[in-house]
């Protein structure tokens, strides 16, 4: 809204007049903090006086009858108050209020108009209820959130504004999802879009998270429950200047000759079996034109199921299994069939060069010589066999592509480790993936997308 520095100004000697005898004066020892506080509170509580007001006066004049939504016909009963929870704290108005139809219900056309929830939260305090709820532990959100509005909400009404927004995000993956299966739609997006960046990046993985009990076996045996919410990031990756280079970073240029970093990220989530996950990889693509890019590039680690939805889904997609997770394999397999640290470091020198340079059968090779004296080595041979194709690291360099799944471990860290596995954090199913597609929304800049509902 725009207000002039003249009305602003005289709204504010007014707001100072009327508080001249409340607030602490030179010399009475009060901190510029106090009076901040102190200010902030009269001025909460002058907002809830006049928010109440605003919403009184927008009452038209009553209709003797209206229609009802059921088809039948309301009548005028009196002007009735109500009152709900806003930004400001409790606020209490009077609307028109219509009952006597034969269906029982009643309403009140102002509420219906202006999105309010009598009982409940303003929209406004809602989405505030809701960014607390995304960052902190429902408790800790309370008392944090009691800071900032100085007045307290409990920690359900925390819980209930943030799983909502990510309710909301639910439905609109549900709106994509049915998209993505329109033709007509496939087809008019590119006709709506931008032009689609010469080359996308697409990481997928999945990180545990610990969920109540689900079944009365469960329950008995008091077993906690952890299951993978998978966790999915559309990008583009630009250069990083030499100038803003941090020192680590400039190391890894001196050995790769390419540093990114992450730009344009979206992400995404839920806590379902790969199958249905595989829509859902389809539709956020689908959004972004990743069928359409000239270079598409998945960077991930070696699950199966992770490759699988790539091939079904974007099967000309390029293919990098990442470069930690391979060398963390080969430290395994080290650590199983070395005993002295230095032969242990020496064959992982040779067979890291290896692999840095492509030559994933020589890798192969000499695992398969370690495994002929250590029977355990051979399990994990298979994840350079199954991957070959996708270490081809000298390849992947040369023509300039990220060959590190750094973006995704950071997906997981910040939706998963950040939120929903803080210290004590329990989940139902549905608390879990809420929360944590809200959190995504807001993460991928997208939370102003969101209508939210009450």
């Amino acid at each position: 809204m725009d207000y002039t520095t003249e009305k602003i100004t005289a709204i504010g000697q007014q707001v100072v007049e009327l508080m001249k005898d409340t607030l602490p004066r030179e010399g009475e020892g009060s901190g510029i903090g106090a009076v901040e506080t102190q200010m902030r509170e009269i001025l909460r509580q002058i907002g809830a006086v006049a928010l109440g007001q605003y919403l009184s006066t927008q009452v038209a004049e009553a209709e003797p009858q209206i229609a009802c939504g059921c088809g039948g016909e309301l009548k005028y009963q009196r002007e009735r108050e109500a009152s709900l929870l806003s930004v400001f704290g409790r606020v209490t108005y009077q609307r028109s209020y219509y009952a006597g139809c034969r269906c029982g219900k009643g309403q009140a056309p102002l509420d219906q108009s202006m999105g309010l929830k009598p009982g409940g939260v303003s929209s406004g305090l809602a989405e505030l209820l809701a960014l607390g709820g995304i960052e902190l532990a429902f408790e800790q959100g309370r008392r944090w959130l009691e800071k900032y509005l100085l007045f307290t909400v409990s920690e359900n009404t925390i819980r209930s504004a943030t799983e909502t927004r990510g309710a909301q995000r639910q439905a609109q993956e549900e709106a994509w999802r049915k998209q993505s299966q329109n033709e007509q739609w496939l087809q008019a997006r590119l006709r709506s879009h931008a032009t689609p960046p010469q080359r996308l990046y697409g990481s997928i993985d999945a990180a545990k998270t610990r969920i109540e009990p689900r079944c009365p076996e469960e329950k008995a045996l008091r077993e906690e429950a952890f299951r993978d919410l998978k966790v999915g990031c559309w990008y583009e990756l630009e250069a990083v200047p030499a100038a803003q280079r941090s020192r680590r970073q400039q190391e890894k240029y001196d050995r790769e000759q390419h540093v990114f970093r992450a730009k344009n990220l979206r992400y995404y989530c839920d806590l379902e079996e790969a199958k249905q996950f595989g829509n859902l990889v389809w539709a956020t693509g689908c959004r972004v034109l990743a069928d359409y890019v000239p270079e598409l590039v998945f960077v991930c680690d070696g699950a199966v199921w992770i490759w699988h939805l790539v091939k079904q889904y974007y099967p000309h997609a390029v293919q990098i299994v990442d470069w930690y997770h391979a060398t963390e394999h080969l430290e395994k397999i080290a650590a199983m069939a070395f005993a002295q640290a230095e032969e242990r470091q020496a064959w992982l020198a040779d067979v890291k060069e290896a692999l840095w340079n492509g030559q994933v059968q020589d890798v192969i090779r000499s695992c398969q010589n370690l495994a002929v004296g250590q029977p355990k080595v051979s399990p994990e041979i298979a994840y350079f066999v199954n991957n070959e194709a996708r270490m081809d690291y000298a390849r992947f360099r040369a023509a300039g592509y990220a060959i590190g799944s750094g973006t995704i471990e950071s997906a997981c860290k910040q939706i998963v480790v950040q939120r929903l596995r803080k210290s004590g954090a329990q989940w139902s199913v549905d608390g879990a993936v809420r929360t944590a597609k809200a959190r995504a929304a807001w993460l991928s800049g997208e939370w102003d997308s969101l209508p939210f509902a009450i």
